[in-house]
Parts: structure tokens; C-alpha cells; sequence
């Protein structure tokens, strides 16, 4: 079976530390390394370009270039085993032998404030990007930031900037005003990457039930993630089980059409039992294969994310 992970930050580690520069090392200490994401049939992986708060703010935009270096030069190389996806038409390629990878931008903080920054990634393949991390910036509030603003006028002027290039939007991270303006914007592809359920899980990281519904809606997706924080009110008992209280809660809000998971992997220290890296993606398959059928695995897995960046991707 093929699967779309909707967000790692491979690249972000790569970049803090040269032993993760190993991506296609058969020992790799990467949870997202090629031979984890081959065995567990990864057949698109979702790259995010993420620049920590730890950066001086007019360094964002080297440390993202850096990365997306790293991209093309770790991860990409010549494309043989691991090749860009910009175009819709390229998910069909994804899992016979090579693995699909999108770019995507976490957080506008590397736009330094300039829309020619953003046509710049664009031209650098990025087709995706969050708005915010966790804390405001030039574009909108994080949903950390604890005045809880929304899109800032330049924000605008981006949204109206990726809807003329193409690109597709990530709420997760978003302060809850801000996705509220979002979902208001009209022409626009919108998914929250790695959000969970905040009925589920009281985690403000999470999507509440409206902003779920309201994504279904936006014929949007909303990635099931992995952070124990976000399965479980008390991470030290996130289980697999738990990951499936997600997927139950979306389902009953109508969101069948509309799962998919975004990991995380690589991006947070504290594994959930049996979800450790993506090696350990077969149990998780067989736990939702045993409560829900394959047809529908199947659907979560890739179709549902499939059938959305055909739709949304732009060349």
C-alpha cells in the first residue's frame, strides 16, 4: 500500500546537526530516512523548510535556503530514488520505485517581510506553506502568541500572492482568528498538515470541531499526527489506540474524505510507543486495518491525499 506522510522536518535537523546530513545511510538516526520511508511504503513525503525561534530573525531566510539546499543536495540528488514534486500530474509517479517529495515552507518568518521572497521559493519548487510556527510574525500570529491576532495586512498581500502562483495554504500553527480569516478567503487550497483533534486531545495545537468541519467544508485536509502532546492530554499515555480516537472523532464530523497523517517525524524527541519512526508504520496500518478495513486505510493512507495535490499542485 502507498502512503503520504504530510509533514517531516528532516531538513531542519540536517541543518543543526551534520549527522543527519545521512539520509540514505542504511543506519541513518533519521526517523524519515529513505529506508524507513521505503519499508513502510512511503510513497510521498512532505518536506517542510522550518527556521527555529532560536534564529535571529534576519537570518530566516539564509537558514531556509540552506535547507532547501539540503533538499536538493542530501535528499533529491539526481532524482533516482527521490524525485521533486511540483505538478499534480506527478502523484501517479509517486511509489513505483521512486518517492514523491513536496516542499513546504513552515512558518513565513524567511520571507523577511517581501513578496519576492516568496516567488523566489516558489521558483525554488515549494508549493506549499504555513503561514506562522508557533509565534507571530511579518504575516499573522502563531497560535502561541498569546494576544491570539489574525492576518496583518502584509498577510494579506501573501495569501493574494499564493493564490496567484499556485501554491496551497497550512493552518496548522495558525492562531485560531487567523484560520478563521483564512477559511473566509475564497480560490485558495487549505490543509492543516499535523493538527489533531482538540475534542480529543485539549492541546491548542489542535483543530477544534468547527475548524474541522469547516476544512471538510473547504474540501481541505487535516493530517493526523503523532506528537504525543497532541494524542493524549498526557503524553506519557499516547498510545496507538489514541491515534485512532483521532481518526474515530474526524470520521463523525464527516471527515472521512479528508484524513490523511502528517507524522511529524524528525520533529519532536518523545515517541509514542510503536510509532517510534516510520519503520514502525505497519502497526499502525494493521491497528487501523483491524477496526476500520483496508478499503478505507487505503483511503487515508494516500487516495484522500492523492486526489488533493492532483487537484491543487501547480507547475
Amino acid at each position: 500500500m502507498r502512503w503520504i506522510d504530510g509533514h517531516c522536518d528532516v531538513l531542519s535537523k540536517m541543518w543543526r546537526d551534520p549527522q543527519y546530513r545521512t539520509f540514505y545511510d542504511q543506519g541513518s538516526p533519521l526517523d524519515s530516512s529513505y529506508h524507513c520511508l521505503r519499508e513502510a511504503g512511503v510513497a510521498m513525503q512532505v518536506f517542510a523548510v522550518w527556521t527555529p525561534e532560536s534564529v535571529p530573525r534576519q537570518q530566516r531566510l539564509a537558514v531556509a535556503l540552506k535547507e532547501i539546499d539540503f533538499f536538493y543536495e542530501e535528499v533529491v540528488q539526481d532524482g533516482s530514488r527521490v524525485f521533486l514534486v511540483t505538478d499534480g500530474g506527478q502523484m501517479d509517479e509517486c511509489g513505483h520505485g521512486r518517492i514523491g517529495a513536496l516542499l513546504l515552507l513552515e512558518g513565513a518568518d524567511a520571507l523577511h517581510g517581501d513578496l519576492a521572497n516568496l516567488r523566489l521559493f516558489h521558483r525554488l519548487g515549494v508549493r506549499q506553506m504555513g503561514l506562522t510556527w508557533n509565534f507571530a510574525n511579518e504575516v499573522a500570529d502563531g497560535i502561541y502568541e498569546e494576544r491570539g491576532g489574525g492576518l496583518t495586512r502584509f498577510g494579506r498581500q501573501v495569501i493574494i500572492e499564493m493564490k496567484r502562483l499556485g501554491m496551497i495554504l497550512d493552518v496548522s500553527h495558525l492562531s485560531d482568528r487567523g484560520f478563521w480569516e483564512v477559511i473566509e478567503e475564497t480560490g485558495l487550497p487549505i490543509l492543516a498538515s499535523h493538527s489533531n483533534c482538540r475534542t480529543v486531545c485539549a492541546h491548542k495545537r489542535n483543530l477544534g470541531d468547527e475548524q474541522i468541519e469547516a476544512l471538510i467544508q473547504r474540501q481541505g485536509l487535516i493530517g493526523v499526527t503523532f506528537v504525543p502532546e497532541f494524542v493524549h492530554d498526557c503524553a506519557a499515555e499516547a498510545t496507538i489506540d489514541q491515534v485512532l480516537r483521532h481518526v474515530e472523532h474526524i470520521c463523525t464530523l464527516g471527515g472521512a474524505d479528508h484524513l490523511f497523517f502528517g507524522s511529524d517525524f524528525d520533529g519532536f524527541a518523545n515517541k509514542l510507543p510503536g510509532l517510534e519512526s516510520y519503520n514502525r508504520l505497519p502497526q499502525l496500518v494493521e491497528a487501523l486495518s483491524k477496526r476500520y478495513g483496508d478499503d478505507l486505510v487505503r483511503k487515508w493512507g494516500w487516495e484522500n491525499g492523492k486526489q488533493f495535490y492532483q487537484r491543487h499542485l501547480s507547475p
